[in-house]
């Protein structure tokens, strides 16, 4: 046997070997998706309005701001509704100069109604409401997206279910835990750094009594455990009464990790970007002495007094377990919901009919493959086997490829299987009509074999690049079952074009070096 072909076989060898041991033992090296192993199917709504609510009431405070520095204190600035701001209150020598501030703030997003004695109604304009809210749910996809991945679920789908519904699908093959995949996915988890204007108090009365019981409109009433500090009682609450609007907020955080307090105690530390830290290192530097709150969805979770300017780092500790502390940092690395969820559907998918679909996709295989090796071995005799070893070949270099990248096989992915079945049959035709052809033309079987080879490869090549270039698409554009197919042909053609042209020939090339043969049996 000539040296080149020596390698060659030992190539053949090495790679059947090589996607052997990727995919041994199978079910813990081949990954499935919901389809198949089953997991949890969830429809969730985006509730737009929280963004909205935002928006108008940083509008209302930055206009409030505004206001107070031009010294008109007796206007009133609210925002009554998600879309709507009402100023009341503006006195009437200095209307005119209100109109300007007002237009210069609000003028961009808001349409504005004249009231009697100074009162004014700010509406959202329905293109901006229409833009704020789609902005939401495409911020929600890519929150829970990275929280999904995080979680290292695998082929998780995450995408829009309902044109104009405001809801998103989200599929996670695999999950035995759901109630805390759920807590992760739903957890707004809005960091929110602001200073304690007064408190901390053990009833919301005590704390607003030197206010007449009235809270002023750029501030508001949050609460914490009794811990926080320690003027209340243990198992308690405490109120606080901080600005609307806060300092810094988790979009400004750069990393949050698990950490332990001085205490040894679970926490988590969290770092600002540059931004985040130059606003950080502003608020600290200006308020030196006062306490500062760090809120989490709503409620205060420490209010630690500050001692000196802090630019970049901060820790948030609490009741935390170390499980806790690691969902709460993962939840902060992916950015905070701009809005909260609510479940419309959710289900446990089992996996009896995945297992029901394994097993009709592997008989499917094996049939569509039996029925190939007798058509080979009927129609082109003895070179039929170098048929049947390629395309069984391809589908063990197919599986094995999927298991070294990961890739999850789904059910579509099944039926891209038994289509790679049938690509490798229909390449292995091509390439044994030609050899007849070269046989006719009475050249010598060694030659008229290299010819087929040779002559055939550029349609090959032809046609698995188109096949590719419509996989591609498929994967770009398609939802998860469809990129699960769209990956199962891609690597089938890829190693399709191998067995065909390298593994067959090599075949070839090994029978007819061990003897010389007048004729081929095709």
């Amino acid at each position: 046997m000539k040296q080149n072909v020596q390698w060659k076989l030992v190539t053949v060898v090495v790679v059947a070997a090589l996607s052997a041991l990727a995919i041994y033992p199978p079910e813990e090296r081949i990954r499935l998706g919901l389809d198949l192993e089953g997991g949890v199917h969830m429809v969730l709504r985006v509730q737009t309005d929280d963004a909205l609510n935002v928006e108008s009431e940083t509008a209302a405070e930055q206009l409030g701001e505004q206001l107070e520095l031009q010294g008109i204190t007796t206007a009133s600035v609210v925002a009554v509704e998600p879309t709507t701001i009402r100023v009341e209150g503006v006195p009437p020598e200095r209307d005119a100069e209100f109109r300007d501030m007002a237009e210069d703030q609000l003028s961009a997003t808001y349409d504005r109604e004249v009231g009697a004695a100074g009162t004014y109604t700010y509406t959202m304009r329905a293109p901006i409401e229409s833009t704020l809210r789609d902005e939401a749910v495409r911020q929600a996809l890519q929150t829970i997206e990275r929280r999904v991945n995080e979680l290292g679920v695998a082929e998780p789908i995450v995408a829009p279910y309902s044109v104009g519904g405001y809801q998103i699908l989200v599929q996670l093959p695999g999950v035995s835990d759901v109630a805390r995949a759920k807590e992760i996915i739903r957890n707004t988890a809005l960091l929110e750094l602001k200073i304690v204007e007064d408190g901390p108090a053990i009833s919301r009365e005590a704390l607003l009594a030197t206010r007449n019981g009235v809270v002023p409109p750029e501030m508001e009433v949050v609460s914490g455990a009794s811990d926080v500090l320690a003027s209340g009682g243990p198992g308690g609450t405490e109120y606080y009464l901080v600005r609307r609007v806060a300092a810094v907020t988790g979009r400004d955080l750069r990393n949050a990790r698990p950490a332990l307090d001085e205490f040894n105690q679970p926490a988590v530390s969290f770092s600002f970007n540059s931004e985040g830290a130059r606003k950080f290192g502003d608020v600290t530097g200006q308020n030196i002495g006062r306490n500062l709150a760090i809120i989490l969805d709503g409620r205060v979770q420490t209010a630690p007094q500050i001692q000196s300017r802090i630019n970049a780092d901060g820790r948030i500790t609490g009741s935390f377990s170390q499980e806790e502390a690691a969902d709460l940092s993962l939840v902060l690395r992916s950015g905070a919901l701009p809005a909260s969820l609510t479940y419309l559907e959710e289900r446990t998918v089992g996996p009896t009919l995945g297992a029901d679909s394994i097993r009709a996709g592997v008989a499917a295989s094996v049939a569509g493959l039996l029925a190939v090796a007798v058509f080979m071995l009927f129609y082109y005799r003895l070179a039929g086997i170098n048929a049947i070893v390629a395309v069984a070949m391809n589908l063990l270099i197919l599986m094995g490829f999927m298991a070294y990248i990961g890739a999850v096989l789904t059910l579509p992915g099944i039926a891209g299987l038994i289509l790679t079945i049938g690509i490798g049959v229909d390449s292995n035709v091509l390439i044994f009509e030609r050899i007849k052809e070269e046989l006719r033309s009475e050249k010598g079987v060694r030659a008229a074999v290299a010819a087929g080879f040779d002559r055939v490869l550029l349609t090959i090549l032809d046609t698995h690049v188109a096949s590719l270039i419509a996989a591609a698409f498929l994967f770009q554009f398609g939802s998860g079952p469809i990129r699960g197919f769209a990956t199962t042909l891609a690597i089938g053609l890829i190693s399709n074009v191998f067995t065909a042209m390298f593994v067959s020939r090599t075949m070839f090339e090994v029978f007819l070096g061990r003897r010389r043969a007048a004729t081929l049996s095709i």
